[in-house]
């Protein structure tokens, strides 16, 4: 019986097909299995690169490439295009193994071959020296480069040289001479290829076996149903990918709390995914799959559902967000609390200050007792005089510290007399119930969006798995911190040290927009949650499309019918309203690009809205976007009125160094809303833009 292996980035491909091709390509291969055993429809391809190459008629225009096993029954797909752009493909591209990986790369091999002409060329009148010349052959080899990729890296004289020959490149080997050419040596290249090295020799004339272990690059098919299920989620399934060098990650057991972290579409929450599921193939307890807000908590849910078909393990895993936990706990003992609002709070802070005729503001007091008080759990005046303002900026003498101790005191103690809970004061009775329990109701706790949960959020996590090996693993990156949450885990009794692990392979945006969008944070000095300083230098990805646009105008109406008729322009070219989305700064500039899209006829949904319909194009917050992606995305509105927000940023004359990480936390929110995009991002502004774009125009 003949199998279908499709090629993960044909997924890609094939959701951009017009939707009678889609439907021609799924009713051609549901009968693959038949027409393949009876010799029908797959034809050699005369001029073909590789000998095994083979083409499928999908209709009178296009045509499918598939690779065609030498013995066995696994066939291939790997492109649909149409006819004459097919037959072209395979007169280019080579399928051949990697020496080290034993996977399958499928390159360019005629473009290959037309740069190293042109690079031979050059060289011969080179003065200057070549880039690989500290290298040793024997550790090109070592690293899985090829003859001809070693001869190609032999040539080169300049990073440009390198950066240019990534799209028609071998995708490992252009990893490795990556590595090198960043500074890396050979040993730290080869550990940072880690899990795609495969033990022992490789047969690189053996195809077909390469095909079967390439599950990174190549999902196999188990008959027509579950064919018909991956042509209908095409990105769904590409997203929940596991890729070489995050299989290390899952697979392993670890002594203690562990962590991946990584820049924007990394494939960190993939990792985390994959490794909940691990820990519940095991069977050894519960598993927590958690992270900070609700929408984040479905999204999770989502891809729980999508990866874990086996009831039995599925029923292990409970998704479920932070404070929905730290709540559920509480009412268990105490029923459910009576929550104070915002605004209330805020009322309650201001009354104390007038009350004791204090210098403070309710922001500033309100962060104190969050940032100081709750966060090392203070419970004394004496303990609170001693305690650490890292970070809070705003020195205090001792006569200072003392009125803030007065208020926090009068604070909690009006909460307690009115029979009053927040969100913290809820987290933090819960993380007392929990650290009395001796059963724990979790074996195993995964953590997503890390780098924005609180002390006390993490406290409460630490309280509810028992002290033992791969009871918490964190999955994060603090340049995507959007929330005022600074953290050290070691202080928390979260120690991993030793056991965190960096991905740096972008699979979700083109190189150009996260190249764009990496200058967003040039020179930040971001902390890793770990009492260092974090860094996304090396963060790459292999995708190629379009350049951002980035474009002003003189009004704020003239900017968002810009935006609606791009919009117009995308739907136009085949991409369906669920794959596009607008990101702004505040819900009602979202309200106000809805009403103008409204006008041109196209349908909008509010991404905080969860009845939002799937058939229309999405418009939220930045702090929404978290977590999400779209194929095309535009963030509008990107002035310096918006960005930073006024409201959000603490006066400098107030406290200078929260002032600096207000305005570090605005940059990185914009950050985080322009790496939701997968293919095409705009960024707009109208009037003055905003000085985070300001170094990019």
């Amino acid at each position: 019986m003949a199998t279908l292996a499709i090629d993960r980035d044909f997924l890609l491909d094939f959701a951009k097909l017009e939707q009678s091709v889609q439907a021609r390509v799924s009713e051609v291969f549901e009968k693959f299995d038949s027409a393949t055993h009876t010799g029908l429809h797959l034809e050699k391809i005369k001029n073909a690169r590789n000998p095994q190459f083979r083409s499928i008629r999908i209709t009178q225009f296009w045509r499918g490439i598939v690779l065609a096993p030498k013995s066995g029954d696994t066939f291939t797909l790997l492109k649909v295009l149409p006819h004459d752009d097919a037959y072209t493909w395979a007169e280019r591209r080579d399928v051949s193994v990697n020496q080290i990986t034993g996977s399958i790369e499928v390159r360019d091999d005629a473009a290959f071959d037309e740069q190293l002409a042109q690079l031979d060329h050059q060289s011969s009148n080179a003065t200057g020296s070549y880039l690989f010349e500290h290298i040793k052959d024997s550790e090109l080899v070592r690293l899985g480069l090829d003859e001809k990729a070693i001869r190609f890296a032999r040539l080169l004289t300049e990073d440009s040289q390198l950066d240019a020959a990534q799209p028609y490149f071998p995708t490992i080997q252009w990893q490795a001479l990556y590595g090198l050419a960043a500074g890396m040596t050979p040993d730290e290249v080869w550990a940072d290829l880690g899990a795609a090295i495969l033990d022992g020799p490789v047969d690189t004339d053996d195809l077909d076996a390469a095909i079967k272990r390439s599950s990174e690059r190549v999902l196999l098919v188990d008959g027509p149903a579950e064919m018909m299920a991956v042509f209908a989620n095409p990105f769904a399934l590409w997203r929940i990918y596991l890729h070489p060098a995050q299989r290390s990650v899952v697979d392993a057991t670890y002594r203690g709390p562990a962590r991946v972290t990584g820049g924007p579409g990394t494939g960190k929450t993939v990792v985390a995914l994959h490794r909940a599921r691990r820990l519940a193939e095991r069977g050894e307890g519960q598993v927590l799959v958690t992270t900070f807000t609700s929408t984040l908590a479905e999204s999770l849910d989502d891809g729980i559902q999508m990866l874990t078909d086996d009831s039995d393990i599925a029923s292990r895993i409970i998704v479920q967000h932070v404070d929905r936990l730290a709540h559920r706990v509480f009412r268990d003992v105490h029923g459910s609390p009576r929550m104070i609002g915002s605004a209330d709070e805020k009322k309650l802070w201001r009354s104390i200050i007038d009350e004791l005729g204090i210098d403070f503001s309710e922001a500033f007091l309100g962060e104190e007792w969050r940032q100081v008080v709750l966060a090392q759990r203070v419970g004394s005046a004496t303990a609170y005089l001693a305690a650490k303002r890292t970070g809070r900026g705003r020195r205090l003498g001792a006569t200072q510290k003392a009125q803030v101790w007065q208020a926090v005191w009068e604070f909690e103690e009006a909460l307690k007399t009115r029979a009053l809970h927040t969100h913290e004061t809820v987290r933090r009775e819960a993380t007392k119930i929990l650290e009395q329990r001796v059963d724990k109701p979790y074996r195993h706790i995964v953590v997503d969006e890390a780098q924005d949960l609180s002390p006390d959020q993490w406290r409460l996590l630490r309280a509810a798995v028992p002290d033992a090996p791969d009871d918490l693993f964190l999955a994060g990156d603090t340049h995507q911190r959007i929330y005022n949450n600074h953290v050290s885990l070691r202080e928390l009794g979260i120690n991993v040290t030793g056991r965190s692990n960096r991905l740096s392979i972008n699979y979700r945006t083109t190189a150009e927009i996260l190249r764009w969008s990496l200058g967003l944070m040039h020179g930040s000095r971001i902390d890793d949650m770990n009492d260092r300083f974090d860094s996304i230098a090396g963060c790459r990805s292999e995708i190629h499309g379009d350049f951002p646009v980035v474009e002003g105008f003189s009004t704020r109406d003239a900017e968002f019918a810009f935006i609606a008729q791009k919009v117009q322009e995308w739907l136009d070219n085949g991409i369906a309203p669920s794959e596009i989305g607008i990101a702004v700064r505040s819900k009602k500039l979202g309200e106000t690009v809805a009403e103008i899209l409204g006008k041109h006829g196209i349908p909008t949904s509010d991404l905080s809205d969860t009845r939002s319909s799937t058939e229309s194009v999405s418009i939220g917050t930045m702090h929404r976007m978290k977590g999400l992606e779209f194929r095309c995305l535009a963030v509008g509105a990107v002035t310096s009125r918006q960005l930073p927000a006024p409201y959000a940023v603490t006066a400098a004359s107030e406290d200078e160094h929260t002032h600096e990480r207000d305005l570090q936390r605005e940059r990185s929110l914009l950050f985080v809303a322009c790496t939701r995009a997968r293919e095409q991002l705009l960024v707009t502004w109208h009037g003055e833009p905003s000085p985070f774009l300001t170094p990019l125009l």
